[in-house]
């Protein structure tokens, strides 16, 4: 079994920063070769990937509307995952989710049905 633990979402204004961190544990999970995931859905739409990376960090990947804006990193020493999000847009509002793949050295995945396990997810609201 797998525990996600997502935190750092809030309320900002358009233009400003935030960093959401995923937590991961689990007593046969070896974190540091699964790839992860953050994902986002508004109300009303479906579950959208935000970014991804590799077990090992060394590749990334990152939906178009975010890039340049956002950053995933990971620290295997501590298993974790974050996500530093610059420059905000009311229309980055959501909720956010961590997920993990449970293949190892697995590709980075763009599908949310690609993944195993999910964060109760944190909420990320920006106004205008």
């Amino acid at each position: 079994q797998v525990q996600l633990v997502e935190s750092g979402g809030g309320l900002v204004q358009a233009g400003s920063s935030l960093r959401l961190s995923c937590a991961a544990s689990g007593r046969t999970f070896t974190f540091n070769s699964k790839a992860m995931g953050w994902f986002r859905q508004a109300p009303g739409k479906e579950r959208e990937f935000v970014a991804g990376i590799s077990g090992s960090g060394a590749s990334t990947s990152y939906v178009d509307s975010v890039k340049g804006r956002f950053t995933i990193s990971r620290d295997n020493a501590k298993n974790m995952v974050y996500l530093q999000m610059n420059s905000l847009k009311p229309e980055d509002t959501a909720a956010y989710y961590c997920a993990a793949d449970l293949v190892p050295w697995g590709r980075v995945k763009p599908h949310w049905d690609e993944y195993n396990y999910w964060g109760q997810g944190t909420q990320v609201t920006v106004s205008s």
